[in-house]
């Protein structure tokens, strides 16, 4: 994950930095500095800031939500992940306000912080939120089947749920090439839209596809 926010962080500074910078600009691009420089307290507080100031952006909410979601994932500490997920899901509120629920970019992170629920307790939150999970995919998928992020991130959770029940997961191993395509084809229209997932997507199967057709 942290490989995929350093191309993250790279390929914003690169379009920013042939750019004139706005008030905005400037404090998106300290934001992800931060976060590329391992600060990631201090960039999610800064995207949350930006977000309150600027009130039609909801990419500042995005990144501070994601942040949260990402983190979670390593914590132990139940309390403290419940508070963290908490919080991610607050600013993950925010960001829909804005954008709308529709927005498939906030589906797949909502997917995301049910998912760190699950991995914080299986027996409790599994049957509750699998479903809800699957859905949410399967409905960003509908909207935008060109997405390569929802596309990868459906893909881990099918991964997932198939060595959860002891199955093969290299039967995803299509789905994964075929968002590998995706990603290279895409072609984000905004500076701050979402790229994160391709070094993703390369690393799952150099894991699970390369490593099948070598045994």
């Amino acid at each position: 994950m942290k490989a995929i926010i350093h191309t993250l962080v790279m390929s914003l500074a690169t379009f920013i930095a042939a750019h004139s910078q706005t008030q905005f600009d400037t404090g998106m691009q300290q934001a992800f500095e931060l976060w590329q420089q391992g600060e990631t307290s201090q960039a999610a507080n800064l995207f949350e800031r930006i977000g309150r100031a600027e009130e039609q952006e909801w990419l500042p909410f995005y990144y501070a939500a994601q942040i949260q979601i990402v983190e979670s994932f390593e914590m132990t500490d139940r309390a403290q992940k419940e508070e963290q997920l908490k919080k991610a899901q607050g600013l993950l509120n925010d960001a829909k306000a804005i954008a709308g629920n529709d927005d498939v970019e906030l589906k797949v992170l909502q997917a995301m912080l049910h998912t760190s629920y699950i991995t914080l307790d299986p027996s409790m939150y599994g049957m509750k939120l699998s479903p809800v999970i699957t859905n949410l995919y399967a409905t960003a998928a509908s909207e935008a089947p060109e997405n390569p992020r929802v596309a990868l991130s459906r893909t881990e959770w099918n991964i997932g749920s198939a060595n959860f029940f002891g199955e093969d997961p290299a039967k995803f191993c299509p789905d994964l090439e075929a968002a590998l395509l995706l990603f290279q084809d895409e072609e984000p229209d905004e500076a701050y839209a979402p790229r994160w997932g391709k070094d993703r997507t390369l690393g799952l199967i150099a894991q699970i596809c390369e490593k099948k057709s070598n045994e």
